[in-house]
């Protein structure tokens, strides 16, 4: 019973929130947790693909916007990097 494909991150994120708990739940067969496992592993997989093109888009909106040198980003601080 595989769920419908999740279209934009957020809905990404609810899902595999949902695939985990399932996990967690300990009342699934075997084959039920290896299917909702496999679900899990895709879902982190383009989470991490969306991500990365999110990343890419943002850095090319920095370098192509009057000549703004890229930086990485610093979680710990709102300041772009050195």
């Amino acid at each position: 019973m595989a769920a419908a494909e999740p279209t934009g991150f957020d809905q990404l994120i609810s899902r595999l929130r949902e695939v985990v708990q399932r996990l967690e739940s300990g009342e699934l067969t075997l084959e039920q947790s290896l299917e909702i496992y496999e679900e899990g592993v895709s879902l982190a997989r383009k989470g991490q693909h969306l991500l990365a093109t999110a990343e890419r888009r943002v850095e090319i909106l920095v370098s192509t916007s009057g000549g703004v040198e890229v930086a990485p980003f610093d979680p710990k601080t709102t300041e772009p990097g050195p």
